[in-house]
């Protein structure tokens, strides 16, 4: 699973980047809060561990920007505040726990293991592109009243062109989000589940909303809202 660590300084940044990887975690950091925006703009986490005093964009702040563009990634959020202020604050604002420092790391982990049983299923949205609907929550896929009948991976790889729509996305980068792992320049895996989304999409339904990019990617193109 990875994680999204958003820790300004360095050393309690380097910590948490070691308890987690020691915990068995993927790791990525961000220094501010513009990055951990851009960050999680761009790759797919199961958590994301946000402090709230962060320079330029806070952490409060960098919550509101990821929920309003409906990623409802699991957050703990970091403060060395205790004011309780401060906990409803991030609590309404969208945080799924919140956690003063100081704190033991044992406490981090468990808090951490819980987020991720109950995962962003319950509060995330649809994704839709024209008549085809998908579900998070549910992990249901429609086009208009039919079912579509998809493996894991193929859920995963539309679940992140849907959040990417209209977007051209580059196989590997493809691979980095969906897969996890670096790319193998010899493996045709995405072509594999992007041809088998055509099938059970595109050539069910006669539409044309996957898109092959010549020498780049994919691109899901949908209508304008």
């Amino acid at each position: 699973m990875r994680i999204l660590v958003v820790e300004d300084e360095p050393k309690m940044q380097s910590l948490l980047t070691e308890v987690l990887s020691d915990a068995g975690y993927v790791v990525e950091t961000a220094d501010d809060g513009a990055a951990a925006v851009s960050i999680a703009r761009a790759a797919r986490f199961d958590a994301i561990v946000l402090d709230v005093m962060l320079p330029a964009i806070d952490g409060f702040e960098v919550l509101e920007l990821l929920r309003r563009r409906d990623d409802w990634t699991p957050v703990l959020m970091l403060t060395a505040r205790d004011a309780v202020g401060d906990r409803v604050a991030g609590l309404d604002g969208g945080a799924d726990d919140y956690l003063v420092k100081p704190f033991a790391f044992s406490e981090l982990l468990s808090r951490l293991r819980v987020l991720l049983r109950h995962g962003a299923q319950s509060v995330a949205r649809a994704l839709t592109c024209g008549p085809l609907t998908l579900d998070p929550g549910t992990r249901a896929v429609t086009f208009g009243d039919d079912v579509i009948d998809l493996s894991a991976r193929e859920f995963d790889l539309l679940h992140h062109l849907l959040r990417n729509a209209n977007q051209v996305l580059t196989r590997a980068v493809i691979i980095e989000r969906v897969w996890d792992h670096n790319y193998d320049g010899f493996s045709n895996i995405v072509d594999v589940n992007v041809r088998n989304l055509r099938e059970k999409i595109d050539r069910r339904f006669g539409v044309g909303l996957i898109r092959t990019v010549r020498g780049v990617g994919y691109q899901l193109v949908c209508p304008p809202r």
